[in-house]
């Protein structure tokens, strides 16, 4: 009351205190609504919008073809990258390098869907955003490698959205589009807008019917896509919240067709990628950034966890092994982008691969695999379906024929002549110092990040057990990393001649230099095989699984017809699960042993009725993983084994 009284604006106020103090009391509340406001402007929200198995196949990126008018737009208003790559070519372990900022191979989370725990001390990116005080959404798919711990996002379903946050805070939101995903662009009875006559073919996929029509699918889901995408910027805008949001727009990686998705070169690897930061934040943008500007600048995704924390001003951690390319804090660009396949579904391979933006350089570390080895999924797709009967009907040559043979030791493709990765120029004279400069920075990288891939999976989960697979090998005993890269690179070097390293590696205490030294000498045939007979005999009875499976597989192929009867006994032995009893490991171990049988071929045929009598089903065996045993028997008696 005194305060009425006393106050100089009294007489604006004749009905009294009641009406002063509610006046006070809105001008409270504009004020403190000003100051929240002011804070949540102090950070800008963040909206990632991406999309499933998709190439830069768009109008900014040069595809005449492709109808994006509203991406288009986003990035004439915006920076598109020309030089972003996945680190792997397929979702989950893609999806695994986002969330973690790692590369899958350091923490053993590589093989496709696969769980293992995080390493310690290692968080996922949304954790630390929200420490930061951010509400992360994640609509909705996640499909990682590594376990979720509690408390990653604060909604990650089918509903979640930036809406449901306090009005005040600062959000960080993802949108995924489905509709580009492999599965629809093998859809049955779909009336298509684009035309199958006109749709552009690359040049190793054959030119039939079935191709024609995956390929406009594909481009009807990309203008699928665009409208999807000018839907969730027209929400912003009306939201009034387009001024003070950073927007990201990506694909998970390359155009979900064979030879794209899956395959660790540019065309499974490069992936659209457009920001566009509103004039409020442009301090924070990339280099070089500008509306329509075009950025070389190498990008991949282990980067973008520690952008998010440079955009937000928080501390990048130590376990981080991107950089930053944008915010408070960016970091100088790499010389190289790195990627990796390995277990593809229920196909095992070895595959690893790098860019300085011109040239690709892949290794391969199980050439005996050949690039077309049937794939379940994969092979669900028309354009696989014609592909294979065309390869098994000898009616493919050049190119759309070298996909069905087996794997060079290296390859090495000019993007700026080759785009389309089909001429290896690894043996080319012209390009032996290009060849030398990528060979040791995958070297270097491979021993950086102590890349877990050399160890064979089922190995790997006996030892590490229920610990994260970066912790359970961090010391050198357990994981003499440099001298197992040593071996495994020559073994996989079909030109390397002398037998010494693996005739002396079957003696070796650790049984991850046995593997290779038995995958060396299994790689070199029969003259290898009597060099070594002795050790590879003995190595049926190794302690490791992986290796007895080598070493039969070796038996198999150059031994004696006795030999040959006690490593398929020792193979299906392997393949076999224990309904009640199997673990996690024992189910991988069946997956090595029923990939040796399909690389055996017509020398494992008499398997045939007993591995149609396997159990197909194990109690508590992980979902993921769980059909890739039956997939892999499915195949193998289906027909008479042949090698892919």
């Amino acid at each position: 009351m005194c305060l009425y009284y006393r106050h100089p604006l009294r007489k604006l106020f004749p009905s009294g205190m009641k009406h002063f103090l509610s006046v006070l009391t809105l001008l409270a509340g504009i004020v403190i609504t000003g100051v929240a406001t002011a804070q949540q402007n102090d950070r800008p929200n963040i909206l990632w919008l991406t999309t499933e198995d998709m190439g830069p196949n768009l109008g900014c990126y040069g595809d005449t073809f492709a109808k994006s008018p509203n991406l288009d737009a986003f990035a004439a208003s915006g920076q598109l990258f020309q030089r972003a790559w996945s680190n792997a070519p397929v979702c989950a372990p893609a999806r695994t390098a986002i969330i973690s900022g790692m590369y899958p191979p350091s923490t053993g989370s590589e093989h496709m869907r696969s769980s293992v725990p995080l390493p310690e001390g290692v968080k996922m990116y949304p954790q630390i955003l929200r420490a930061a005080g951010y509400y992360c959404t994640n609509n909705n798919k996640e499909d990682y490698n590594l376990e979720k711990p509690e408390g990653v996002w604060d909604e990650s379903n089918k509903k979640a959205h930036w809406k449901n946050r306090a009005d005040t805070q600062p959000f960080f939101a993802v949108f995924n589009f489905t509709g580009t995903h492999e599965s629809q662009n093998r859809r049955e009875k779909r009336t298509l807008v684009s035309d199958p006559a006109k749709v552009p073919l690359p040049p190793f996929h054959p030119d039939a019917p079935e191709v024609r029509a995956n390929w406009a699918q594909y481009y009807d889901n990309v203008m699928e896509l665009d409208v999807w995408f000018q839907k969730h910027l027209d929400e912003l805008k009306q939201a009034g919240l387009a001024e003070n949001t950073i927007v990201f727009f990506y694909g998970d990686h390359g155009a979900g067709m064979p030879r794209f998705k899956r395959w660790p070169g540019s065309t499974g690897m490069r992936v659209p990628f457009i920001v566009h930061f509103p004039e409020k934040w442009k301090h924070l943008a990339p280099k070089g950034y500008a509306s329509g500007a075009k950025s070389d600048e190498l990008v991949s995704f282990v980067d973008l966890a520690p952008s998010l924390f440079s955009i937000i001003g928080a501390e990048v951690p130590d376990f981080i092994q991107g950089r930053a390319f944008c915010g408070s804090n960016p970091a100088p660009a790499p010389e190289f982008l790195h990627g990796f396949r390995s277990r593809m579904d229920e196909r095992i391979d070895l595959m690893r691969s790098a860019t300085d933006g011109r040239y690709v350089y892949i290794r391969h570390y199980m050439p005996q695999v050949a690039y077309g080895a049937p794939l379940s999924y994969q092979s669900l797709m028309q354009t696989m379906q014609v592909w294979e009967r065309m390869a098994g009907q000898n009616k493919l040559e050049g190119v759309q024929a070298d996909f069905w043979k087996p794997k060079p030791v290296e390859a090495l493709y000019d993007l700026q002549s080759d785009p389309w990765e089909t001429d290896n120029l690894a043996k080319s004279p012209e390009h032996a110092e290009t060849l030398e400069r990528f060979r040791k920075a995958h070297e270097a990288h491979v021993l950086k990040i102590r890349d877990l891939g050399f160890i064979p999976e089922a190995e790997r989960l006996r030892f590490a057990g229920e610990r994260s697979p970066r912790d359970a090998y961090a010391d050198d005993k357990d994981y003499p990393l440099s001298a197992i890269f040593e071996l495994a690179s020559l073994a996989t070097d079909t030109r390397q001649t002398d037998m010494t390293p693996f005739v002396s590696g079957m003696a070796d205490e650790h049984p991850v230099m046995r593997y290779w030294a038995a995958t060396g000498l299994f790689l070199r045939g029969q003259a290898a095989f009597t060099q070594a007979y002795p050790a590879l005999k003995k190595a049926l009875i190794d302690s490791s699984a992986s290796v007895q499976i080598v070493a039969a597989g070796a038996l198999a192929s150059y031994g004696s017809e006795t030999d040959r009867a006690e490593a398929l006994a020792l193979l299906l032995r392997q393949s076999t699960i224990k309904p009640a009893e199997s673990t996690l490991a024992d189910w991988i171990t069946a997956v090595e042993a029923l990939n040796m049988i399909a690389l055996l071929g017509d020398k494992a045929a008499s398997l045939k009725p007993e591995l149609a009598a396997l159990p197909t089903k194990a109690d508590g065996v992980l979902k993921r993983l769980g059909d890739y045993v039956p997939r892999l028997i499915s195949h193998l008696t289906a027909e008479a084994p042949t090698a892919p």
